[in-house]
């Protein structure tokens, strides 16, 4: 209190104005120290730590690594495996920073990899070869991995793979393997245990042209427009699970090229984080993959394969049994094709010679094993091209010969150039052209058969001269030129110079002679001459599929099915994904009575069906290919013929069609016939063609095999 009553007291404190101050030169003082230690850090952040920054930015950002799916099997109608896969481990390494440091030499200025890197890469690989010795499956000596070779595998310098992508080091590893890594997964942060498939395919080799094979995707990715689709979806993008990844086996023909998207499944994948250097940092996200789903095929494995064996056994017979006073040694190759007539599916398709499709899942072929299968690795029964050759080069597509003349026929009762009761007098010959320069056509051998009192025995007598004369001539007189381009219109509604619908790779349309022979600006004869030889089966080469259509169409008087080869999608856990049934392509509108003369003309006489217990229809056919031969310097011109042959069976209630072709084989009724009786013996013992099984009715103690090659019709075009 008593400073109150000091006369200066209040003369001693500071004056507000001066406090005031004061505090705001404290202030702005403050300020002013801060934002110079954000501009020093800035300063700081920019040029000193600015690279280990943007590095560390950089690592946030993630790639995506395929994870491969399990493929799913292939399976034949009886459930026998027909391509199918196992599960292997593979161990993996991921390239990281600490293996990829560099130093540069101040002196030379050559960088290379740093001492630690080096060390440690060196280290590991070590390490691995003695754990594969310790736990991996023994191998003979010599054969095991060397630290080499694992520093091979490992790519340090990511020539083979990104340097986010893992390396493959080890494929199938053990049991004892799996065990070991897994329990070490601290000591090697770096390698990871991958399932992977092994796709494996019957040893028995059953339909492998058909089934298809696979490739490494860096193989195909540039061949096929689906593989080329992935690679555009991959650049945008698109969902990881469709990525492929290089070394991923991928279908490249067959079945497992037109389903390879069901087959695969959906890949998994690993979200990788990456540095600016594109190195994996860590895994942030793992999705499993998806396994693919199962191919049930309409293929029978019995018939297939009785199939098979009786094309290799015919060939055989035909090389040394002489028919007509003549061996057919140049007889190399076979094709057959048998489809159910009321659903359209294939319960067998050859091409013989075959070929082991295992050869192809190590991923390389050498180029011994490639030349020695290169004539016969497709499918010949859809393609001429690299599925077989005779001995003078026939592709497996041939003239159809006399087969063509049920649809001759045809043509003609539609046309109104025939009736069923026209009649004609076969005098073994017959000419076309102008006058003064006509060309002489006969019929195989010369045969002159006398009366037919119907065209139904035109066609069992397999006349040439009754095709020309009231089809092939009529048919130029009445349309002209334009009457090629009737002749086509027709053969396409049959399937011919047509794909025949089975979506396998590759289907050919068959090679359409008759307008180039109809083209004499390039040498051909010209139109008439184009459907003179059309009539009876020389202007048109087809595939055995297209054939095998051809007569189904016929049975089916008229309608066309789709050839199916899957019956069904199914998933892992056996579901049904999705199912295939019978789909008409077109349908051909004749008069009833027009298809029963034609069926019933369909009457050939072949011995190898002489105690055939079904009543059947059929047509042989040996069309002629010219091949030219050089002696002593002289070039000449020969004609091989090629045995064809379809039919269907029942007649009235038709259930199988068949089509077989052997190149150079001599008469149908000789080459391809005994192959297609025992095609339909193999369909009615399991399925019975009458629809009841054989194999399920009391046997007798012994049966005998029809004998290969017995019997000939004496059947031959000119």
């Amino acid at each position: 209190m008593k400073d109150i009553f000091r006369p200066n007291a209040m003369e001693d404190d500071p004056k507000p104005n001066q406090s005031l101050s004061l505090r705001i030169n404290i202030f702005f003082f403050s300020t002013f120290i801060i934002f110079c230690i954000i501009i020093v850090r800035l300063a700081i952040i920019q040029f000193v730590e600015g690279s280990t920054l943007t590095e560390a930015e950089a690592s946030r950002d993630t790639k995506n690594v395929p994870l491969a799916s399990i493929r799913g099997t292939i399976f034949a109608k009886g459930g026998e495996k027909l391509a199918y896969s196992t599960s292997v481990q593979t161990l993996y390494f991921s390239l990281t920073s600490e293996f990829t440091q560099t130093v540069t030499d101040k002196e030379t200025r050559i960088t290379s990899r740093a001492p630690e890197a080096a060390a440690k890469a060196d280290q590991l690989a070590a390490d691995l070869a003695a754990s594969f010795v310790k736990y991996g499956a023994k191998l003979p000596e010599g054969e095991a991995l060397t630290k080499e070779a694992i520093l091979k595998a490992m790519d340090l310098d990511s020539k083979v793979y990104s340097g986010f992508m893992p390396r493959p080091v080890k494929r199938g590893l053990s049991n004892e393997e799996i065990a070991y890594f897994m329990e070490n997964k601290d000591k090697y942060p770096n390698l990871t245990v991958s399932e992977e498939d092994e796709r494996h395919y019957d040893p028995d080799t059953v339909a492998v042209q058909t089934v298809g094979y696979i490739k490494p995707f860096k193989k195909s990715k540039e061949s096929f427009d689906m593989y080329l689709n992935i690679q555009a979806a991959m650049r945008n993008e698109a969902d990881p699970s469709l990525a492929y990844r290089d070394d991923e086996f991928v279908g490249v023909d067959g079945l497992e090229l037109q389903y390879q998207r069901e087959l695969r499944g959906r890949n998994g994948y690993l979200s990788v984080a990456v540095n600016a250097k594109n190195m994996a940092e860590g895994i942030v996200e793992t999705v499993p993959p998806v396994k693919g789903n199962n191919l049930w095929t309409t293929i029978d494995k019995t018939i297939q394969m009785k199939t098979e064996q009786a094309i290799l056994d015919q060939i055989k017979w035909v090389h040394s049994n002489p028919v007509q006073g003549k061996v057919h040694r140049d007889a190399l190759t076979g094709y057959a094709v048998a489809m159910e007539v009321d659903t359209g599916n294939v319960v067998a398709m050859a091409s013989m010679e075959d070929y082991d499709t295992n050869l192809w899942t190590t991923g390389t072929l050498p180029t011994e094993v490639y030349n020695a299968i290169q004539l016969n690795y497709q499918n010949g029964a859809i393609t001429p091209i690299s599925s077989g050759r005779s001995g003078h080069n026939f592709s497996s597509t041939v003239f159809l010969g006399s087969v063509i003349k049920p649809l001759t026929v045809l043509i003609g009762l539609n046309e109104g150039f025939i009736t069923t009761h026209t009649s004609y007098t076969d005098k073994g010959s017959t000419t076309f052209g102008r006058a003064g320069h006509e060309t002489t056509v006969r019929n195989s051998g010369g045969h002159a058969y006398g009366y037919f009192k119907t065209p139904a025995m035109a066609i069992e007598k397999s006349s040439n001269v009754f095709m020309i004369d009231e089809i092939g001539k009529k048919l130029f007189v009445k349309y002209g030129s334009e009457g090629v381009k009737v002749w086509d219109k027709y053969m396409r509604e049959f399937g011919l110079g047509e794909k025949p619908g089975s979506g396998l790779p590759g289907e050919h349309k068959g090679l359409i002679n008759y307008f180039n022979e109809a083209d004499t600006d390039s040498g051909g004869g010209g139109a008439q001459s184009a459907l003179v030889y059309a009539s009876f089966g020389q202007q048109g080469q087809y595939t055995v599929l297209q054939l095998a259509q051809y007569a189904s169409t016929l049975a089916n008087q008229g309608v066309r099915i789709k050839p199916q080869l899957v019956s069904k999608i199914t998933d892992q856990a056996g579901n049904t994904v999705k199912t295939f049934g019978r789909e008409v392509l077109n349908e051909v509108k004749f008069d009833k009575a027009y298809w029963r003369e034609v069926i019933k003309g369909m009457n050939t006489s072949v011995t190898a069906f002489n105690d055939f217990p079904y009543d059947f229809a059929r047509k042989t056919g040996t069309s002629q290919q010219q091949y030219g031969i050089t002696v002593n310097g002289k070039r000449s011109s020969h004609l091989a013929d090629n045995g064809v042959f379809i039919a269907f069976a029942p007649r009235d209630k038709p259930k199988l069609a068949v089509a077989v072709v052997i190149p150079e084989g001599g008469f149908g009724s000789n080459s391809a016939a005994p192959v297609a009786r025992k095609i339909f013996d193999a369909y009615d013992w399991e399925y019975g063609l009458d629809s009841i099984p054989k194999k399920s009715l009391p046997q007798p103690e012994s049966t005998a095999d029809v004998e290969a090659g017995d019997g000939a019709d004496q059947e031959q075009t000119d």
